[in-house]
Parts: C-alpha cells; structure tokens; sequence
C-alpha cells in the first residue's frame, strides 16, 4: 500500500513511520510532506496514493484548506492533538481520526478498519450521519471574544455584530456593524472553525463573511460571484466557479 504522509513535526513523522514499520510492514511511504503549498502542488503533480495521513495543523495553516484546491479521491486518516476537528474531518473522506499521542494500538485500529472497507466491494459510502450529528452541537461555537484593548481592558464582542473578517497587513481584522473594526490574534482557519458555519462562510483565502455583511452579487467572469458587502472594501471579492454552489446553498440555507 502506497501511503502519503503530511505533517510539519518531525518527531511526529519519525513516530509515525516507526508505528506503520512495526504494524503495517506492506506499506510503502512514498513521501512526506509539511505545508499546505506543497501538499497542493505534490497531488497535481503525483498519482493519487492510496491512503494519507493528515495533520490538520500544518505550519501554513489549516490542512482542511487542501481539499479547496485538490480532489483527494483516497482514504484519509486525520491526525491532531485536538478533538474539535472531527466533524470537517469526517466530510471530506476520512476514515479514522487519531488524537496525538499516536499509538501502535491506534494504527493497528485504522489500517484494520480502512482493509474492512476494502473489501466490503458491496458496501456504500460510510454513514457517519449519527456522528456527525453527535458532534455538531450548537453550543460547541464561539458566541462571544473577548479582545484587548487599551490599557489592560478587555473588550466583550458579540459574534452577532461582527459583519466579516479580513486580513489586512498580515493582521486578523473584524467589522463591526456599528463600522468599528478590531484586530484578532486568531488566523482565519481557527476562526473558521470555531464560528457556526451556518453565519460565516470563508469566500477566499482573505475573507470570512457573515450572511448578514451581504449587499448583493454580481455575476462575474467564468462562472465567479463578485460579493458586495454594506461595508466597503478596496478588494475585490470573488467566489471561485468550484465554490459557487456551496455559496448558494449557504447563503440561502436555513438557520
């Protein structure tokens, strides 16, 4: 079995590739990757492996941010010190996800379970419907921030008045719908994760909109949405072509 491996700790990798020799000596690591860029470019450029393991926290940001530039057609096992990715884990073909410290126990577990799928050739798509709906509570995101400001104050900031966010100089930045903006010490993946998908949705690598900051939308060119927000902006902003279905149906779905 060809496996891909991509993570930016080199202990982990080390760790890894010591647990897959042990357990799964058929498995050939045919490279390893640490950074979103490269894992974009290594899968337009390579045959697709036959599994992956994944870091979604990867020096360059969120690997999540992958599946927008490539279709990964192969099983993907998730590894992470963190458990709050599992729901964005489990829909973009995942078959496992294993929180760090990783074990031999754990590799034993998934290799096992993707051989399962294997070779059930009757078996339909895996249902993680019940999970999935076990994972995603409501509560689970961030209804308030609290950000420094002057002095040694912080500021109590409401999700339901925050407009968008955007990256300005290398800096987070939020709109208020009062206009005020406030900068954030969050990149935008993490701020992604942790707001409820159904109000914000990231339309590029610049900005994370809420419905509400929406004006209107034009048709631009090769199939591209242009947004217009009630604040203005110098930039312009796009939705891809791939994205402007899932746009749509965020934008017109139910809260």
């Amino acid at each position: 079995m060809k496996v891909l491996i991509i993570e930016d700790e080199k202990a982990a990798v080390r760790n890894l590739m010591a647990l897959l020799s042990e357990v799964a000596p058929d498995i050939e690591v045919i490279a390893t990757l640490d950074s979103i860029t490269d894992s974009i470019d290594w899968f337009r450029e390579h045959a697709m492996p036959e599994l992956v393991f994944l870091d979604i926290h990867l020096a360059d940001g969120s690997s999540f941010e992958i599946f927008e530039h490539v279709d990964i057609t192969c099983p993907v096992i998730f590894t992470t010190a963190y458990d709050e990715y599992a729901l964005r884990a489990f829909k973009v073909n995942s078959i496992d996800y294993l929180l760090k410290p990783i074990g031999q126990t754990d590799i034993l577990n998934a290799i096992a379970k993707l051989k399962r799928l294997q070779a059930d050739t009757s078996a339909e798509e895996p249902d993680y419907s019940n999970l999935i709906r076990a994972l995603k509570r409501q509560d689970s995101y961030k209804t308030h921030f609290l950000i420094p400001v002057k002095g040694d104050k912080l500021l109590p900031l409401s999700v339901d008045m925050i407009l968008f966010f955007y990256i300005h100089e290398g800096n987070v930045k939020a709109v208020m719908t009062d206009g005020k903006e406030y900068t954030f010490t969050q990149t935008l993946d993490e701020l992604a994760d942790c707001l409820n998908p159904n109000l914000f949705f990231r339309v590029n690598r610049q900005y994370l909109i809420s419905r509400k900051a929406v004006l209107d939308i034009d048709l631009w060119f090769n199939g591209r949405l242009s947004v217009n927000l009630k604040v203005p902006v110098e930039d312009k902003i796009l939705v891809s072509k791939a994205r402007v279905a899932e746009f749509k149906e965020w934008f017109t779905g139910v809260l």
